[in-house]
Parts: C-alpha cells; sequence; structure tokens
C-alpha cells in the first residue's frame, strides 16, 4: 500500500522543509515525493542536509508546475487543511484516513496522494476542491501551528500503522469487488472541464454568476468516487446533450432565417 502513496508539497519555500518531509516520509516506509511549483532551492545542500539520509527521495523528487499535473494519475487525493472553509468538504481525522487508504489502494491502477500546502498560506480552496477529502490534525487550539515536516510525519505514521494492519482491512474501497478502476484524477478533470462547457451551453451555468455550482458539483462528483465505467458513461451522456444542444441551435437559426 504505501508504494502507491505519494506526498505531494505545494509551493514549498524553504528547503529544510523539503529535506524534513523526506525525512519523515523515509522513517514510515514511503517514497513517493512529488514538489508543485516550488519557491526555494530543491537539491541544494540544505536539503540534503536536513533529510538526514533520506537524500535519495530529495534527489528523485518530481518537479511539477501545476496540482492538476502531479496528481493527475491518483484516483484518491486527500487534502491538509487546517482552516475551515466556507464550502464544507468531506473531513477525515488522520486515523480516519489511515482506516481508509488499504481499500482505496487495493485496485490494481489505484494511486492515492496526501497534499500539503505552502508554510504561510496552506491550500487555496481552489486547489483543495481538486481533492476527494481533506485530512484535518486535531492539534492544540491554543497552539495549532504544525511545522510542514511534522504534519507529514503525523500523516505519515497513520498511514503506516494502516499498512501494518492492511489484512484485516476491505479490500476495495466499496467492500466488494468492484468491476472497473477508479476514474483518475486525470479523467476527473476532464470531465468537469467538460461539465462546465456543456451547463454554460444550455445556460444552466453562468461563469459570470456561478454561484458555486462547480465548486458543489465537484463535491458531489468527488464524493460518490466515480469508476472508469462510470467515467465513460457520464462523458457520453455530457457528448450527447452536446449533440442536441447544438442540433437544437442550428434548427434555431434556420427557422429564424426562412
Amino acid at each position: 500500500m504505501l508504494d502507491k502513496l505519494r506526498i505531494v508539497l505545494i509551493g514549498t519555500s524553504h528547503p529544510g522543509n523539503i529535506g524534513g518531509t523526506a525525512r519523515a516520509m523515509h522513517n514510515m516506509g514511503l517514497a513517493d515525493l512529488a514538489l508543485v511549483a516550488p519557491r526555494c532551492e530543491v537539491y541544494g545542500s540544505e536539503s540534503h542536509a536536513r533529510a538526514s539520509g533520506a537524500d535519495a527521495l530529495v534527489s528523485n523528487a518530481k518537479v511539477y508546475a501545476t496540482l492538476e499535473e502531479a496528481v493527475g494519475d491518483c484516483t484518491f487525493v486527500v487534502g491538509a487543511s487546517a482552516r475551515v472553509r466556507h464550502l464544507p468538504w468531506p473531513m477525515l481525522t488522520p486515523r480516519a484516513l489511515g482506516e481508509r487508504l488499504p481499500g482505496e489502494c487495493a485496485p490494481e491502477a489505484a494511486q492515492a496522494a496526501l497534499v500539503f500546502g505552502r508554510e504561510d498560506s496552506g491550500m487555496t480552496n481552489g486547489e483543495l476542491q481538486r481533492c476527494h477529502a481533506h485530512v484535518h490534525i486535531p492539534t492544540n487550539p491554543d497552539f495549532s501551528s504544525l511545522n510542514l515536516a511534522a504534519a507529514v510525519q503525523v500523516l505519515a505514521y497513520e498511514c503506516r500503522l494502516a499498512a501494518l494492519g492492511a489484512d484485516d482491512a476491505p479490500d476495495t474501497p466499496f467492500g466488494v469487488e468492484w468491476d472497473n478502476p477508479p476514474a483518475s484524477h486525470e479523467d476527473l478533470e476532464r470531465f468537469f472541464a467538460h461539465l462546465e462547457r456543456t451547463l454554460t451551453e444550455i445556460d444552466f451555468h453562468d461563469p459570470e454568476n456561478p454561484r458555486q455550482l462547480m465548486a458543489r458539483l465537484r463535491r458531489l462528483f468527488m464524493r460518490s468516487h466515480i469508476d472508469s465505467m462510470e467515467m465513460n458513461i457520464l462523458r457520453g451522456i455530457l457528448g450527447a446533450v452536446n449533440k442536441q444542444s447544438r442540433a437544437l441551435a442550428r434548427q434555431e437559426s434556420h427557422d429564424g432565417n426562412g
């Protein structure tokens, strides 16, 4: 299970936090580190020094321009968030996250990601809305700020506990043998773009006055854990709506010119 878990850091501003994260990951048996638009030197002496023996994770860390690229192949994405958001999202405790991971990682094509935001501002609402769920570490409310590497350590520990006890966990996220692999994050993002275009085309969605429509629909579909066949069906439905909408528009144009 641990080999299917990626740690993603967004906009990291201090190389020591990259090294500290690598060390925390290596302690818990994780090896896949991804960095999104880092704001500091990644492979320099300070990050390697803080890695304290986990240098290989720093050297092998992949750098991406966007979160979408970093988690494009992932089927389960969880964002770490310490702040209450205006639009609530499915929220997990670290222990509940660990308990859920074995099922999420069971399918052959599964890939999970834990995403951590910037040291100074965390993750944006848009980034968090690209996650299936959020995880919150219940710290002391009078002193709640965690160092980035410490936050990674807490969640990595829960993931390791879950992996050690995976023999007693469900084999799939649904508790039964599923007939199709889960849709990837990349597939979901293409679907959301197609959905927004279609809803705009049929005048259901106004991009100039969105009223959280797409955010709420994103939350609905991310919560549904769509598989690849269901994704094909949904895209097919949207394609049929597009075809009918354009045919109707042509007919109305023809009638108006007649």
